[in-house]
């Protein structure tokens, strides 16, 4: 038998490499009080009286996926659907089941996502009191037009009504505005970044509207029925917004992500740097191993499979090198500061990322939409505006 050295045995073992070993957890939570025109996602209006049935799914899916383990993770996202749709007593009933199943890191950061019209004060004690740390609300607009169009249920004085109840316990929140709504102008949207600013976030996610295909916003679009804000009245939005959230002292960290120093999403972040992360519930995807799994949309066929101990996993991918190293490269371009450091890309995916994709990322330097230092290569501002063709050439 080998012997070994109480020396080596003393070392602590290396930890495995964020981009195979889960440091972040997603949980989604489906319920919504109505489905906006827009989403895309993996949420349910009028399911309400399912939910602690959810819940009971839920808990059975991540103890089997854990077996048994309690890993540590830098960072927990509930998101939705909007997850304050749950009452204070289901709220407190799912953190504490988070707690019992995962270690967050001290310094770790715990984000739940809110909707102005389902938080109350209740609700904020107990999301406070269960661990969570920082709030991303959606306000999406200050305009009845704006919202109305995007079929949000929520009024413009819901949002202050929500920031003044959480800014009483969290440092760290954000919120969500979305440009470019069927007949907003470019007036409007000052107008709204006017409004954000006012209230002092740490962080605004600012996103331009995209018509999803199946959505109802897309059918709308589709059929006639609604109009979408012009390219260049989108591009002035756009611009408009880089250019008034720096002046008010916030990062432009991500293309469409804004912070105070310190207050990035370090949740968001593990996706661009295509990091692993666990992820449960409907619709969710789970990235460990370097497979990446999502579980089915139907709520009733993810209630079934999971309750009769069954996977509710639907589709799985194992990316060849070569596409994961692509992946990785847009992902990374994403991050304005980091960009894609060169040696760090070696690192994480094995491969040269000049010897991958030089050419593509030759012809965007010499367009100006790259800036290349020799070591990194980031997104100018010119390319800011057509970062969609700048990663689609990556890919």
């Amino acid at each position: 038998m080998t012997k070994v050295s109480q020396q080596s045995r003393d070392v602590p073992p290396v930890a495995e490499p964020p981009w195979l070993r889960p440091r972040a957890l997603y949980v989604h939570i489906p319920f919504c009080a109505h489905k906006c025109g827009y989403c895309d996602f993996a949420s349910i209006a009028g399911a309400d009286d399912l939910a602690d049935r959810y819940l009971d799914a839920l808990d059975r899916e991540m103890r089997r996926a854990l077996k048994g383990d309690r890993p540590q993770v830098d960072t927990i996202f509930l998101g939705g659907g909007t997850p304050t749709r749950l009452d204070a007593r289901q709220l407190d009933r799912l953190l504490a089941r988070l707690r019992e199943l995962v270690d967050l890191t001290p310094e770790g950061e715990w984000t739940v996502e809110a909707n102005p019209g389902t938080l109350d004060e209740e609700k904020v004690r107990v999301l406070a009191a269960g661990g969570v740390n920082r709030v991303s609300l959606g306000a999406q607009s200050f305009q009845p037009s704006a919202l109305k169009a995007l079929e949000r249920n929520h009024d413009p004085d819901d949002v202050p009504r929500a920031v003044d109840l959480i800014r009483r316990r969290f440092d760290r929140w954000s919120l969500d505005l979305i440009f470019g709504a069927p007949g907003t102008t470019l007036g409007q949207w000052s107008a709204d970044l006017d409004r954000a600013i006012g209230l002092e976030p740490s962080h605004l996610s600012c996103y331009g509207l995209v018509y999803e295909k199946g959505t109802s916003l897309w059918k709308q679009w589709n059929a006639g029925a609604v109009q979408a804000v012009d390219e260049e009245v989108e591009h002035d939005m756009y611009a408009l917004t880089i250019d008034r959230l720096v002046d008010a002292g916030l990062r432009h960290y991500e293309i469409s992500n804004f912070a105070r120093p310190g207050h990035e999403s370090r949740h968001n972040l593990v996706y661009w740097a295509n990091d692993a992360y666990y992820g449960f519930g409907l619709g969710a995807t789970r990235y460990v191993d370097g497979v990446r799994a999502s579980n089915t949309r139907d709520l009733l066929a993810y209630l079934r499979r999971i309750e009769r101990g069954e996977e509710a996993t639907g589709p799985t991918e194992r990316l060849e090198p070569e596409e994961r190293g692509r992946e990785t490269a847009v992902l990374m371009l994403r991050r304005l500061e980091l960009g894609i450091d060169r040696e760090d890309f070696r690192r994480r995916c094995g491969l040269d990322l000049d010897d991958l994709c030089g050419e593509s990322l030759a012809r965007s330097v010499a367009r100006g939409w790259l800036i290349d230092d020799g070591r990194r290569l980031k997104l100018s501002r010119s390319g800011l505006f057509l970062a969609d063709t700048v990663m689609s050439d990556l890919l």
